[in-house]
């Protein structure tokens, strides 16, 4: 047994390291595609309906001047799906916004 002092709510302390591995099993094989601002709502609705999608936030670095770290949207879901999504979401901006793809 170890002489370090015990702290109240120490005896919580390995309970909350197994919640954080439940959270990350429970993220074990989906991806997130990251939705950056500007999408349409209806867009980002119509994409999480036909690709069953879920929405979150995610805190994400944003490369632009004098701006911290940001909540933005996250399509998540299967590999397969979130691809299927970032193409049929590029797809509709593309149609509405004439995008072109770099090379």
């Amino acid at each position: 047994m170890s002489d370090d002092p015990k702290y109240i709510g120490d005896e919580f302390l390995e309970e909350d390291e197994n919640a954080v591995d439940e959270k990350e099993k429970a993220l074990e094989g989906l991806y997130d595609l990251v939705l950056p601002p500007g999408v349409p709502q209806k867009l980002i609705v119509e994409a999480m309906e036909k690709f069953n999608l879920e929405v979150s936030a995610r805190k994400c670095a944003v490369k632009t001047i004098d701006v911290e770290s940001d909540n933005l949207l996250v399509l998540r879901g299967d590999l397969d799906s979130v691809n299927k999504a970032h193409d049929y979401i590029f797809q509709k901006m593309s149609e509405k916004y004439n995008y072109k793809r770099g090379k």
